[in-house]
């Protein structure tokens, strides 16, 4: 495989958001990497409050005052580039050269994303023409009505301004646009929130198609953990502008390290299994004004101890699981938790010693 294949399409480094406000700092994003590999869905999950929607908007750079990008790298490596750019030092003007050619976004309210005094197919032309000034007036339709194909809709829907197309219509279309000029990434906000399960599955599953036919790479954002279980190669748990643990999507609703990616599970309903209890997460995410101290989930984790209030766990690799699943517990790394029977390991021993 060539370099340029085995090359991260997108290398977030210790990205840093924070709102600035009469009060101080609110860091939303805190010291954030991950890497998206090209043809992948990244799924990123979280109560509201994570710092979900402020990781998205920071990666399309669409962030506005008084949100602020303080530290870190946003590596972004598109096929017509020779080497990785760095968004955080590009240009307003080099951004709107690389947005819906490269790098595209649908966000969470379909009818808020369009135009409401526009037509649909205006719409598509006005992106498509921006990106390609020699496409015509006919070009640009038929491409348009090419794209609508893609999601399900049809030519006639173009002619149609958004308030007269329903909730699931209005989402597709949006993915449409989305990959009007082929778009290396996707970055999706929460794309299902509000149309009904059996849109839901359908959007999902158009999702799934495309990137198999077109190849690009998906980031998609949700507080369902069990949609992402569906939909994602990898998924990416953010709790108080931190990841806590990210792996396959396999590992982590079969074997969730960090307690509150257990809860997140415990909190919806398996879509392939038995019927089960669900069980909530108590307290509430913290603010952000006044995080706690030591890691914060503590004041919510049934499984803290001494060390938690005052020690920020790393993100680091699992002992003696593969994938690359990666968490950051104290019950998970390092010599505590050998003591407290958490650790993989510690864990077989355990139930060895159950068995017999």
């Amino acid at each position: 495989m060539p370099d340029e294949d085995r090359a991260p399409l997108l290398d977030v480094r210790g990205l840093t958001v924070e709102y600035l406000s009469a009060r101080g700092a609110v860091r939303a994003c805190d010291d954030v990497s991950f890497t998206v590999r090209r043809g992948e869905i990244l799924g990123v999950a979280g109560e509201s409050g994570s710092g979900k929607s402020t990781l998205i908007t920071a990666l399309t750079r669409l962030e506005r005052p008084p949100a602020v990008t303080t530290a870190g790298r946003i590596l972004f490596r598109p096929r017509n580039a020779a080497d990785p750019l760095d968004l955080i030092g590009l240009t307003e003007r080099e951004l709107r050269k690389l947005r819906w050619r490269d790098l595209a976004i649908v966000l969470q309210s379909a009818m808020n994303a369009l135009n409401p005094v526009m037509r649909l197919g205006a719409q598509f032309a006005d992106v498509l023409r921006e990106h390609d000034r020699t496409l015509g007036k006919r070009d640009a339709r038929s491409r348009t009505e090419e794209l609508l194909a893609l999601v399900g809709l049809t030519a006639e829907q173009a002619g149609r301004y958004p308030h007269e197309l329903s909730g699931g219509t209005r989402q597709r279309a949006t993915i449409a646009l989305a990959l009007a000029c082929g778009a290396d990434l996707v970055v999706m906000d929460e794309p299902t929130t509000a149309v009904d399960v059996v849109m839901q599955r359908q959007i999902l599953a158009n999702i799934l198609r495309l990137r198999e036919r077109l190849g690009f790479a998906v980031v998609f954002v949700t507080h369902d953990l069990s949609l992402l279980v569906e939909l994602a190669d990898r998924i990416a748990i953010m709790y108080a502008g931190r990841i806590v643990e990210i792996g396959t999507a396999f590992d982590l609703y079969h074997q969730p390290q960090h307690p509150y990616t257990e809860g997140l599970r415990a909190s919806f309903p398996p879509l392939r299994e038995p019927v089960r209890r669900l069980s909530g997460i108590p307290g509430s995410p913290p603010d952000l004004r006044d995080p706690p101290s030591g890691c914060a989930f503590h004041p919510r984790c049934p499984h803290r101890f001494a060390p938690c209030d005052t020690t920020v766990p790393v993100l680091r690799d699992v002992d003696g699981l593969g994938g690359g699943q990666r968490v950051a517990c104290l019950l998970h790394t390092g010599p505590l938790a050998e003591s407290h029977g958490r650790s993989p390991r510690a864990r077989k021993e355990t139930d060895d010693v159950v068995g017999h």
